[in-house]
Protein backbone atom coordinates (compact mmCIF):
# COMPACT_ATOMS: atom_id res chain seq x y z
CA UNK A 1 0.00 0.00 0.00
CA UNK A 2 1.41 3.36 -0.97
CA UNK A 3 1.66 6.17 1.55
CA UNK A 4 -0.34 8.43 -0.77
CA UNK A 5 -3.28 6.03 -0.79
CA UNK A 6 -3.16 5.71 2.99
CA UNK A 7 -3.07 9.50 3.34
CA UNK A 8 -6.07 9.87 1.03
CA UNK A 9 -8.07 7.28 3.00
CA UNK A 10 -7.21 8.94 6.31
CA UNK A 11 -8.05 12.40 4.98
CA UNK A 12 -11.35 11.32 3.45
CA UNK A 13 -12.37 9.50 6.63
CA UNK A 14 -11.66 12.67 8.63
CA UNK A 15 -13.61 14.79 6.13
CA UNK A 16 -16.55 12.40 6.26
CA UNK A 17 -16.57 12.49 10.07
CA UNK A 18 -16.87 16.30 9.94
CA UNK A 19 -19.65 16.11 7.33
CA UNK A 20 -17.63 17.51 4.43
CA UNK A 21 -19.74 17.97 1.30
CA UNK A 22 -19.16 16.46 -2.13
CA UNK A 23 -15.79 14.84 -1.39
CA UNK A 24 -13.94 14.18 -4.65
CA UNK A 25 -10.70 12.22 -5.07
CA UNK A 26 -8.73 12.84 -8.26
CA UNK A 27 -5.80 10.64 -9.26
CA UNK A 28 -3.52 13.05 -11.12
CA UNK A 29 -0.43 10.81 -11.33
CA UNK A 30 -0.56 10.59 -15.10
CA UNK A 31 -1.37 14.27 -15.51
CA UNK A 32 1.01 16.16 -13.23
CA UNK A 33 4.19 15.79 -11.22
CA UNK A 34 3.01 18.08 -8.39
CA UNK A 35 1.11 15.33 -6.57
CA UNK A 36 -0.47 11.90 -6.96
CA UNK A 37 -3.90 12.83 -5.61
CA UNK A 38 -6.14 15.82 -5.05
CA UNK A 39 -8.88 15.57 -2.46
CA UNK A 40 -11.51 18.29 -2.90
CA UNK A 41 -14.26 19.02 -0.37
CA UNK A 42 -16.75 21.77 0.44
CA UNK A 43 -17.82 23.16 3.77
CA UNK A 44 -21.01 25.07 4.57
CA UNK A 45 -19.37 27.75 6.72
CA UNK A 46 -16.03 29.18 7.77
CA UNK A 47 -16.35 27.23 11.02
CA UNK A 48 -16.88 23.98 9.12
CA UNK A 49 -13.97 24.55 6.71
CA UNK A 50 -11.74 25.19 9.73
CA UNK A 51 -13.03 22.00 11.36
CA UNK A 52 -12.39 20.03 8.15
CA UNK A 53 -8.83 21.34 7.95
CA UNK A 54 -8.18 20.62 11.62
CA UNK A 55 -9.61 17.09 11.34
CA UNK A 56 -7.40 16.23 8.37
CA UNK A 57 -4.32 17.67 10.10
CA UNK A 58 -5.02 15.67 13.25
CA UNK A 59 -5.74 12.39 11.42
CA UNK A 60 -2.66 12.60 9.22
CA UNK A 61 -0.50 13.87 12.07
CA UNK A 62 -1.45 10.90 14.26
CA UNK A 63 -0.32 8.65 11.42
CA UNK A 64 3.01 10.46 11.22
CA UNK A 65 2.33 12.61 8.15
CA UNK A 66 3.16 16.30 8.37
CA UNK A 67 2.17 18.88 5.77
CA UNK A 68 4.79 20.45 3.57
CA UNK A 69 2.65 23.58 3.41
CA UNK A 70 -0.69 24.92 4.57
CA UNK A 71 -2.19 27.84 2.69
CA UNK A 72 -5.22 29.93 3.57
CA UNK A 73 -5.42 28.75 7.17
CA UNK A 74 -8.70 30.05 8.54
CA UNK A 75 -9.59 31.54 5.18
CA UNK A 76 -13.23 32.14 4.43
CA UNK A 77 -12.99 30.58 0.99
CA UNK A 78 -10.19 28.08 0.32
CA UNK A 79 -7.64 26.17 2.35
CA UNK A 80 -4.92 24.01 0.85
CA UNK A 81 -3.11 21.28 2.78
CA UNK A 82 -0.05 20.05 0.88
CA UNK A 83 1.20 16.63 1.95
CA UNK A 84 3.58 16.26 -1.04
CA UNK A 85 1.86 13.36 -2.83
CA UNK A 86 -1.61 14.38 -1.62
CA UNK A 87 -3.07 17.87 -1.75
CA UNK A 88 -6.33 18.56 0.05
CA UNK A 89 -8.44 21.51 -1.15
CA UNK A 90 -11.11 22.71 1.29
CA UNK A 91 -13.53 25.23 -0.21
CA UNK A 92 -16.68 27.05 0.69
CA UNK A 93 -19.42 26.17 -1.81
CA UNK A 94 -19.26 29.36 -3.86
CA UNK A 95 -15.50 29.33 -4.40
CA UNK A 96 -15.51 25.65 -5.21
CA UNK A 97 -17.95 26.34 -8.02
CA UNK A 98 -15.90 29.34 -9.14
CA UNK A 99 -12.52 27.58 -9.24
CA UNK A 100 -14.00 24.30 -10.49
CA UNK A 101 -10.85 22.22 -9.98
CA UNK A 102 -12.65 19.11 -11.18
CA UNK A 103 -13.01 20.76 -14.60
CA UNK A 104 -9.47 22.13 -14.65
CA UNK A 105 -8.07 18.71 -13.71
CA UNK A 106 -10.59 16.73 -15.78
CA UNK A 107 -7.76 14.63 -17.21
CA UNK A 108 -7.30 13.21 -13.72
CA UNK A 109 -9.18 10.05 -12.87
CA UNK A 110 -11.97 10.21 -10.29
CA UNK A 111 -11.37 7.58 -7.64
CA UNK A 112 -13.64 6.03 -5.05
CA UNK A 113 -12.11 5.80 -1.57
CA UNK A 114 -12.93 2.09 -1.44
CA UNK A 115 -10.87 1.47 -4.58
CA UNK A 116 -7.64 2.80 -3.06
Amino acid sequence: MSNAKEMVRLAVNALEEKKGNDITILDIQGVSVIADYFVIVSGDSERQTDALSDAVGEALGRAGYLPRAVEGAHSKSWQLLDYNDVIIHIFNREDRLFYDLERIWRDGKRVNKDDL
